[in-house]
């Protein structure tokens, strides 16, 4: 540990904490970096094999609660400082009193992640990072294999969305889909399966949908849902039933249940 009192808000070193954005972030040297909230998500990170550039502490978690983080990071700089200054360096409370700012890795191949899987999730556009987040821990917690993301959607290693997770974005693989995406699962064994309230949409406990082998389940922005074109693509199109007059969940809730009627039998 190289640990360094923070003493003023200009201090050198501790700008990636305080005065970069996420893009900013994002295009920094090499594949960039990101930042990650609390201890337990921290050591998700760590377990994940995310390698730590720097740690901001609270000084009074030094030998509490961050210690075990503090220790599993290894000789990386470790800014610490009060509450109340990191406070109004960061311009927000930090989350459980720790953030680590950890490099961003290469982006893996679509085959790489679909290898091997047998359900995953397609987002397509899915712009709120709370969403992000909810969805992925929803998909690790019920068996989904893997996640793949248009590039529309919000970045997965958002902090609020890798909180929201609770790191699971570290566990579950995940990849950016390129453009003309629709024809590509095919290519690898999946049946897709349009998430989406239409006319001609079968019910999401359909037998046969849970007696395909390989499913990925598509779902939209939360304002427009799935484009025409996307729809058009998918060998099924389905609708999660409803009662009450109410019309449809929110996203990330539609997907909890599409990844628990659909789940690995």
């Amino acid at each position: 540990m190289h640990l360094i009192h923070v003493t003023s808000l200009s201090q050198e070193g501790v700008e990636r904490f305080s005065r970069l954005t996420e893009a900013q972030l994002r295009q920094g040297p090499g594949e960039g970096s990101f930042i990650a909230e609390s201890p337990y998500v921290i050591l998700r990170a760590l377990d994940g094999g995310y390698e730590p550039e720097a740690l901001l502490c609270e000084d009074k978690l030094l030998e509490g609660e961050a210690a075990h983080v503090v220790a599993r990071c290894g000789d990386i700089p470790v800014y610490s400082g009060s509450r109340e200054l990191l406070r109004e360096l960061t311009g927000y409370p930090l989350t459980r009193g720790v953030q680590c700012a950890m490099k961003r890795p290469a982006p893996k191949s679509v085959g790489d992640v679909c290898s091997g899987a047998t359900r995953v999730a397609v987002l397509d556009g899915i712009l709120d990072s709370i969403n992000i987040g909810a969805i992925f821990r929803s998909a690790a917690a019920l068996g989904m294999d893997a996640v793949l993301l248009t590039g529309r959607c919000c970045d997965p290693l958002n902090r609020r969305a890798a909180r929201v997770s609770m790191g699971t974005v570290f566990q579950v693989p995940w990849t950016w889909l390129p453009q003309g995406w629709t024809g590509l699962l095919s290519g690898f064994g999946f049946k897709t399966v349009a998430m989406a309230l239409r006319d001609d949409s079968v019910s999401l406990d359909d037998k046969a949908l849970a007696a395909e082998p390989r499913l990925a389940l598509v779902f939209g922005n939360e304002w427009e849902g799935l484009s025409d074109e996307v729809i058009s693509a998918a060998d099924y199109v389905v609708r999660i039933p409803m009662a009450h007059g109410v019309d449809s969940l929110n996203v990330a809730s539609a997907a909890t249940v599409a990844f628990w009627e659909l789940r690995k039998r």
